[in-house]
């Protein structure tokens, strides 16, 4: 059930507008309808009832020779009239007695206001519709009770009869046909809902949309920020409430911004000043005279000094605020192969023959891309690179031939300064800032970088990089 409801906020808004207007809307016409029927029967009672009068006012006002030819002539298809000298007799009575139409009480109300009180009433079931009756007929019938009859249980025989009282003795039989109610779902009905609930979906889409915007606007706003803590600050505009939002946001990437500028001076510092104390330190080792100890004394400063010396690497990294631009990434591979293979490094690239434009900050993605190819390439013996483009993303693949990284400890490997000497040389002094710095780069680009285990048994670094 739940897989049928939007996800959007757009489209749920949607929906439960025209749900409920059409609810409303149906649920008012059925009232509308049902006091409209009985209105309408109310009024036509009391019009048939005082054309009734009027005729019978009619007949008995002209002479009596005149009589069947005026009963012939205002005799139509809407109200049949004819005259008789015996009331017409009593039909079956209706399923439901006490269901008596409002026509019958409007009819029998203007009879009794146009004179006609000693006619008494009854309500009865009638036969089909009988053809107009011209002056033969109305000879051949009489009596002396007034009827009113109503609904039949055949739709062809439903009709309204009134008998009225003569000062002769005979009687004037009036019948009134009930047709069937007409059914309220007309085409024009229809189409006019369907028009108004278009209007209020177009309507309630374009609200709903500029309302949501500024989610969206958050949205994409906290992607950036995830990608650069100096993206720009989201636009302080539109109702109070989004006004409001958008200074706290604004405020909070402005706090982290401090933050991190902080924290990269701090770090840029601390490794400017640790250079002074290690350079004495040099120069002390070297008055030491057992061999051995002053070898190992230099060792450790030389792994300090390089320490220090990725340290502010990373620190110039984070504060250089390199400008993005577009570049082919083939080209920019190719180049940082070249470079370590110059250096002596087994590094294999493998590219397509299509360019691979990516707007970025080359100088730092080039970084990246150089840590993780030397890794491979230094510790996994021989370091494979391919890349491949399917439009919305370029994914580089790095494997290389080495041992490879247990898959509880491959997290473990992007912590600064953190090195797993059961899996690679101790001897080749690496800091263990090179995948940190990777990973805080790709990151940067909005891109994620991961390890894997190898085709060759070896590592592979996939690094995936989303052009939007």
């Amino acid at each position: 059930m739940t897989r049928l409801i939007p996800e959007t906020l757009t489209a749920r808004t949607i929906i439960v507008l025209v749900v409920g207007l059409m609810g409303s809307h149906l649920l008012s016409m059925v009232f509308y309808f049902a006091d409209r029927s009985e209105a309408v029967e109310l009024s036509n009672g009391a019009h048939l009832g005082e054309h009734i009068a009027t005729i019978k006012s009619l007949v008995e006002h002209a002479a009596e020779a005149e009589w069947a030819r005026i009963v012939a002539r205002v005799s139509a298809p809407h109200l049949r009239v004819r005259r008789a000298m015996m009331p017409p007799p009593r039909r079956l009575a209706p399923a439901d007695p006490g269901k008596v139409p409002p026509i019958v009480h409007a009819v029998r109300a203007s009879l009794e206001r146009g004179g006609l009180r000693e006619a008494a009433t009854s309500v009865a079931t009638v036969a089909p519709m009988p053809a107009p009756a011209g002056p033969s007929a109305a000879r051949r019938a009489g009596g002396k009770t007034a009827t009113t009859g109503a609904r039949a249980e055949g739709a062809r025989g439903e009709a309204l009869l009134v008998s009225v009282p003569l000062r002769d003795g005979s009687w004037l039989l009036f019948t009134a046909p009930l047709g069937e109610e007409a059914s309220h779902w007309s085409f024009r009905f229809v189409f006019s809902m369907l028009v108004m609930l278009g209007a209020v979906a177009i309507l309630a889409c374009l609200v709903v949309n500029r309302l949501t915007a500024p989610l969206k606007g958050f949205a994409d706003a906290a992607l950036r920020l995830g990608r650069d803590v100096h993206a720009p600050p989201l636009p302080e505009n539109g109702p109070l409430e989004v006004r409001r939002a958008s200074h706290a946001f604004n405020q909070m990437q402005a706090r982290i911004q401090r933050f991190v500028e902080d924290r990269t001076r701090m770090l840029a510092a601390i490794a400017h000043d640790l250079g002074t104390p290690i350079t004495r330190l040099r120069l002390r080792a070297e008055l030491v005279e057992d061999a051995v100890q002053r070898r190992k004394m230099l060792e450790d400063l030389e792994h300090m000094e390089k320490m220090i010396s990725s340290v502010l690497s990373f620190a110039r990294g984070e504060a250089g605020g390199e400008a993005a631009v577009v570049v082919d990434l083939g080209p920019l591979l190719q180049r940082v192969c070249d470079d370590l293979t110059d250096t002596g490094a087994a590094v294999e690239l493998t590219l397509g023959r299509r360019a691979m434009p990516y707007r970025c900050r080359p100088v730092a993605l080039r970084r990246a891309l150089t840590n993780v190819i030397e890794n491979a390439a230094k510790y996994g013996k021989r370091a494979k690179v391919a890349a491949s483009d399917d439009g919305d993303r370029i994914v580089i693949r790095i494997d290389d031939e080495g041992p490879g990284i247990d898959e509880a400890l491959r997290e473990h490997v992007f912590r600064p300064f953190q090195r797993l000497e059961t899996s690679r040389n101790p001897e080749t002094g690496g800091t263990g800032l090179g995948l940190t710095v990777a990973r805080s780069i790709v990151r940067g680009h909005g891109g994620e970088i991961a390890l894997g285990a190898g085709p060759g048994g070896g590592l592979r670094v996939e690094i995936t990089l989303p052009r939007a």
